[in-house]
């Protein structure tokens, strides 16, 4: 082989890899499966890098497609066998999960409180929209719960002593006062009878990638995606009456 060309062609090589690994990576919406019962997960609606870099977009790929998805995967099996999970709407399963057919109870009450804790989460922290509470949800903070930034110093501290796994959330009550609560594995507070503002997910799979062990970091930088415009358009639904999961 010619020398010249040799070392041309491993040039233009070179000159290709470099190029692909200098390129950016974006990370476009894969769709979820399609159901194959009566539960669908909704679509993402913006890309798995939209909230980088606070919420890198491995982890968003993960956590919605293989987490989320196998709650969905979960629940439309459970259906096959249990015939009121395709009767009634979600929040009426989890406000009355103890009535659910017994030898499945646990089962479907963990992967709806999965499903409904994961559709809030990707709606409030779509990227865009206000970047502070405004209007009545801003008055609301005030009143309840001491001002913005004491809800993120509360939140955050009361997410960090979730032990092992669970979620920490701001709840509406029927006359529209909000509360600070946390709530283990995936259990949602609508199962207490609560609406749900808002919320994080503290399981290590929301933020391991990119912060390891450091849990106060991922709940300290969380606040940077968080969608003010969709969380004042769920407060204005909670005190409506409309609130869905």
């Amino acid at each position: 082989m010619n020398s010249h060309l040799s070392r041309r062609a491993l040039l233009g090589g070179a000159a290709t890899a470099f190029t692909f690994a200098a390129m950016p990576r974006v990370f476009a919406q894969a769709a979820s499966p399609a159901p194959t019962g009566p539960f669908a997960q909704a679509p993402l609606g913006y890309a798995f890098d939209a909230l980088e870099p606070n919420i890198d977009a491995k982890t968003m790929e993960t956590h919605y497609l293989r987490h989320h998805g196998a709650f969905i995967t979960n629940l439309n099996n459970f259906a096959k066998d249990n015939g009121v999970l395709a009767s009634a709407p979600v929040e009426k399963l989890l406000a009355e999960w103890q009535q659910l057919p017994e030898a499945a109870r646990m089962g479907i009450k963990n992967n709806l409180g999965g499903h409904a804790n994961h559709s809030m989460f990707w709606q409030i922290m779509a990227p865009g929209g206000a970047k502070t509470p405004e209007g009545d949800l801003k008055a609301a903070i005030d009143r309840d719960l001491g001002g913005l930034d004491k809800l993120k110093a509360d939140f955050n501290a009361a997410g960090g002593r979730v032990f092992g796994s669970g979620w920490v959330f701001v709840t509406v009550e029927k006359d529209g006062k909000l509360a600070l609560t946390t709530r283990p594995n995936q259990d949602n507070p609508i199962m207490d009878g609560k609406m749900v503002l808002f919320g994080n997910d503290v399981w290590e799979h929301a933020y391991y990638l990119k912060y390891q062990n450091r849990r106060a970091e991922y709940l300290a930088n969380w606040w940077n995606v968080a969608n003010w415009s969709k969380i004042g358009e769920r407060f204005a639904q909670a005190k409506a009456g409309t609130l869905k999961i």
